[in-house]
């Protein structure tokens, strides 16, 4: 923790950072796994926000990668409210703020696509929200991205400042990171990137030579999970 404050950087921690991927049942289909993964990453936040080290190292900066945004004012709630409850006999102390304030001094929320965390965007903190797109994995909103992202901020009428906020302005103060300075800022719009890459094959396909049913996938999956399971009940 301490290199990372005196070098100024990021903990950038991923959905997989929270333990394990939760599969309730052996005969969970895959898409219980795919539902709750962004959520995975609550178990890491409460443990890191309830940690030695956010108390002690006031500059730690920490981002919760993938880890969607609409989760984090329930999450905000429950900690004030774990405080001032119980803080008595845990012995938690965090020299007179609320766990909620330190959150907000020490972790970046991260989204790909979560409409919900947009519209209660200042109930998380508006400093504390960056964009991700996610490419190439199959969660992210490439290659419609800009027009995808645009109606979900027209939705929630949000400003041009927040949305600066949240598509750049954020990341590059979390991260001391100033991208105009290598790309100039007109030649980072949409249009203008888009013109730059004007040629090149952006399609949706499988670049694979392997081609693999959805019913092999799935039957692979359940072998995988099996297998796995067999594997903790014997050890």
């Amino acid at each position: 923790m301490e290199a990372l404050v005196d070098t100024d950087m990021v903990l950038s921690i991923h959905i997989g950072s929270s333990g394990k991927l939760s599969i309730p049942s052996t005969d969970s289909p895959p898409d219980v796994m795919i539902t709750l993964q962004p959520m995975n990453i609550v178990n890491a936040a409460a443990d890191l926000l309830w940690s030695r080290p956010v108390k002690e190292y006031k500059d730690l900066k920490i981002a919760l990668s993938e880890g969607g945004t609409g989760w984090i004012p329930y999450f905000l709630e429950r900690v004030d409210r774990t405080f001032e409850m119980h803080s008595t006999w845990t012995l938690q102390d965090f020299e007179g703020k609320l766990p909620s304030e330190v959150f907000r001094e020490h972790f970046l929320t991260c989204f790909i696509s979560d409409p919900l965390g947009v519209t209660l965007r200042h109930k998380i903190g508006i400093d504390n929200i960056a964009w991700e797109m996610d490419y190439p994995h199959s969660d992210s909103m490439w290659p419609g991205a800009p027009e995808e992202l645009s109606g979900v901020f027209a939705d929630d009428h949000v400003p041009d400042g927040e949305i600066d906020k949240m598509t750049h302005l954020n990341a590059m103060r979390w991260f001391s990171f100033d991208p105009f300075a290598h790309v100039p800022r007109e030649q980072a719009t949409v249009g203008a990137l888009r013109a730059a890459a004007e040629g090149h094959d952006v399609s949706i396909r499988a670049l694979s030579h392997h081609q693999t049913s959805a019913e092999e996938k799935l039957a692979a999956w359940e072998q995988q999970i099996s297998a796995a399971s067999q594997m903790q009940r014997s050890s």
